[in-house]
């Protein structure tokens, strides 16, 4: 089975460097464009606290790896692997997205 994709929002209504927090069906997910303009999708929920906050976090990089940290206790996660690069034990889910005539359109993950 192929994996089913949702449209979530407009490409232009990612800011740069700013994440927004959406619903994939019941799932909280998190959503980041880059300056260079690409787009992640992550799980919304912190590992660590629980909390759903990862659409909060700072965006930045460590060297090529683009990177979000939780605002919670500051554990850094690449948005390409959702490993997080304090503690490579802990990932988030991360979701595949395209961009389809301009609308951010995120994989569902579902077989």
């Amino acid at each position: 089975m192929s994996v089913a994709t949702v449209g979530v929002c407009a490409l232009e209504a990612l800011l740069p460097e700013r994440g927004v927090a959406a619903l994939l069906g019941d799932t909280q997910i998190a959503l980041f464009r880059t300056h260079e303009g690409e787009v992640f999708a992550i799980g919304n929920q912190d590992p660590f606290s629980g909390a759903n906050v990862m659409s909060r976090g700072i965006v930045g990089s460590r060297g090529d790896v683009p990177t979000v940290a939780s605002p919670m206790f500051k554990q850094v996660f690449d948005l390409r692997t959702g490993v997080c690069l304090d503690d490579p034990e802990v990932s988030l889910p991360v979701y595949p997205v395209t961009v389809v005539d301009g609308q951010v359109v995120v994989g569902s993950g579902d077989d």
